[in-house]
């Protein structure tokens, strides 16, 4: 009886049922976000755009400037300043050696303050020019909320990245193939090759979230206290790569609420989203006429695809919008630039691309005009 009732409540408002899609439901952290890494697509945010302090998921964009800046067979010397770091630390001592690419395995899946330093400092030359690249690069790749004044995420005035920032930051990580291998990377221990004035330190990847998700693989955990426990995750599988970010979790329960609240969210983005293909490279979209060309018109192709994920309700609904002018004077060549589609979703617009001429469309010469001006006169 009760289920009858609901349906006519139902068909008398107009409302259309929804029984297939699951939610995220109640996330401890501050701020949150569940992106798609190639599309950028926010699939869940809880005040994604808001700075927070993020603590030692800091070490993502410390690991991809050394991995793009240095050299992973460069011999570190560790100085002074960072042997002095605090815990979490590798105990490194002033004056020891060793690889880049071996410090990187310490930085990632320990979470070593003092390499971080040794880092910073052989790469950038000083922890605040170091810093100064990390921000750069975080505003290169679009995550401009973003401020770097420590390269291993030690609370700092002004230190400081939204969920969504560290979601494009964790997606470029995540490009790199060297990086995927480090941050996956069960232990391993350094020196990996003999290097003089080393140590040998045995590592163990602290990532509890390797192991809770299917296909998860990266990326970074952290804790301060002005930061709270935080979380970077990230999973694959098929052809959907998510991102998700927890900053925040506060109290007792914050160290495996972190975790969980990235599984809830990236268990809800495989459930209800998919990727689709909705513009294809070198696909015919449109034409556009010409004025005054060898041909009258000419065919318009995106040059690059479009892929988005998106829930079964979604794909039924998106469309592809076409902004071009009335016409286009000859001669057009295909590198013009003459159109732009829209990809959009309840009239917002989710993602945009080019349309360039198929073709180049020669001018008619000044006889070529006049014959077409007679011949129209007599059509």
């Amino acid at each position: 009886m009760k289920h009858k009732l609901l349906i006519l409540i139902i068909l008398i408002l107009g409302v259309t049922p929804v029984f297939g899609t699951s939610s995220v439901g109640t996330l401890g952290a501050k701020g949150a976000v569940l992106i798609e890494a190639q599309s950028k697509r926010v699939l869940h945010g809880v005040n994604e755009q808001v700075p927070l302090p993020m603590a030692s998921t800091t070490k993502i964009m410390t690991c991809v400037v050394a991995l793009e800046n240095g050299n992973l067979d460069d011999i570190v010397t560790v100085s002074e300043t960072a042997a002095k770091a605090p815990p979490v630390d590798l105990k490194l001592q002033t004056g020891e050696k060793h690889r880049l690419g071996d410090l990187l395995y310490s930085l990632m899946l320990e979470s070593h303050n003092d390499t971080a330093i040794a880092i910073a400092e052989h790469v950038g030359g000083s922890v605040e020019e170091f810093c100064a690249m990390m921000t750069q690069k975080a505003a290169d790749i679009g995550a401009t909320s973003t401020e770097f004044h420590t390269p291993n995420g030690l609370d700092a005035d002004g230190h400081q990245s939204s969920p969504y920032d560290l979601g494009i930051i964790a997606a470029y990580a995540m490009e790199n193939p060297k990086f995927v291998e480090i941050v996956n990377t069960p232990n391993i221990a350094i020196p990996t090759v003999p290097v003089d004035g080393s140590r040998r330190h045995d590592l163990i990847n602290k990532d509890r979230f390797l192991h809770m998700v299917s296909g998860a693989n990266g990326v970074k955990t952290g804790f301060t206290s002005k930061a709270g426990h935080c979380f970077v995750g990230a999973a694959k599988r098929g052809d959907m790569q998510l991102i998700g970010v927890a900053l925040g979790n506060f109290g007792s329960s914050g160290k495996s609420k972190k975790y969980t609240d990235v599984q809830k969210m990236i268990e809800y983005g495989f459930k209800n989203y998919k990727m689709y293909t909705l513009v294809t490279e070198e696909q015919v979209v449109d034409t556009l006429d010409i004025v005054d060309g060898k041909q009258t018109s000419v065919k318009l192709v995106a040059k690059e695809q479009i892929v988005m994920p998106l829930t079964n309700d979604e794909m039924s609904i998106v469309k592809l919008s076409v902004t071009k002018p009335e016409n286009l004077e000859a001669p057009v060549t295909t590198d013009l630039q003459v159109a732009r589609l829209d990809v959009v979703l309840n009239e917002e617009v989710l993602d945009t691309t080019w349309l360039y001429p198929m073709e180049d469309v020669e001018a008619l010469t000044l006889i070529e005009k006049v014959k077409r001006f007679i011949n129209s006169l007599g059509a």
